[in-house]
């Protein structure tokens, strides 16, 4: 079995300049296609799912079991974390407890106290189970509709206190934001981003990494961002790929109907997303 915390990957490549990709997953399909991309690419993975997603199934153990049973049916070889994206305190509880190897929670909107308060429980309770911790200061906003959405820079001296409190990885805001950037970002911000850096010296997450330039992706990887977050570019390469079916009328043609055939399509779209992202973070050949 190949399913790991975060700990040893992330700090691999923190020290060799990659990052490791994370991927938000909706479904068995998308968590299958990836794992299996991440297999032939011989990469690590990081296979997450949010608050929001978790609805989509039936509570934490059953998204743990689902990738626990692509790992065993596969063989995959390649270490696989099973996270949570941006929990809420109650939840991260639950998922340390439901068998997940790493967790994220967000106390990012909560006074920084609080948040601290809370993420000394979570990381308490975490290494009771051998789970790893993001925590997160700064908020990393945005929606699609956010017309002009700068995003918001993360304090230096919050995220030092952050990090000093023994977490794995830090995701702080450098300026980016989740769904689709509008046409007036002006970009992260690099210079915040080498300060928080010095500061905290550990792996630094990515948020929001669907729609960033590659060439910022690659120089923020050499200032200590070693987990790349990717959710929405797979989404809408699932969700393209559905339309040409149907806008082209493919559906109307023989067995054309049969979701098992134009998904598949839509899936494998996503797996070569996947595929872009490993090579884009550099990750390619890294797995132990």
């Amino acid at each position: 079995m190949s399913i790991t915390n975060t700990k040893k990957m992330l700090a691999k490549a923190y020290e060799n300049n990659y990052a490791i990709l994370h991927i938000n997953v909706i479904n068995y399909d998308m968590a299958r296609v990836s794992m299996l991309a991440a297999q032939e690419k011989n990469s690590p993975i990081i296979i997450a799912v949010s608050e929001k997603a978790l609805k989509n199934f039936a509570g934490p153990k059953d998204f743990v079991e689902m990738v626990t049973n692509i790992d065993d049916h596969f063989k995959i070889k390649v270490p696989v974390a099973i996270h949570l994206d941006h929990g809420a305190y109650e939840t991260a509880i639950e998922c340390i407890n439901a068998g997940f190897t790493s967790v994220m929670f967000d106390g990012s909107k909560s006074p920084l106290d609080q948040n601290i308060k809370h993420t000394k429980e979570i990381i308490r309770l975490a290494k009771l189970h051998s789970v790893t911790v993001e925590a997160e200061v700064g908020a990393v906003t945005g929606k699609i509709e956010d017309k002009g959405e700068k995003g918001e820079l993360a304090s230096v001296e919050e995220c030092k206190k952050m990090a000093d409190l023994g977490i794995d990885c830090l995701a702080a805001g450098i300026g980016n934001i989740h769904g689709e950037y509008p046409a007036g970002w002006p970009g992260l911000n690099f210079e915040r981003l080498n300060e928080i850096d010095l500061a905290v010296g550990k792996p630094l997450a990515l948020h929001g990494g669907s729609g960033i330039p590659e060439k910022q992706v690659k120089h923020a990887i050499s200032l200590g961002i070693a987990k790349f977050n990717v959710g929405t570019e797979l989404l809408t390469a699932f969700t393209s790929e559905l339309a040409k079916h149907f806008i082209s009328g493919d559906y109307k043609k023989a067995r054309g109907y049969d979701p098992r055939d134009y998904f598949q399509h839509a899936f494998d779209a996503v797996k070569n997303v996947v595929v872009k992202k490993l090579q884009l973070v550099g990750s390619i050949g890294k797995a132990d």
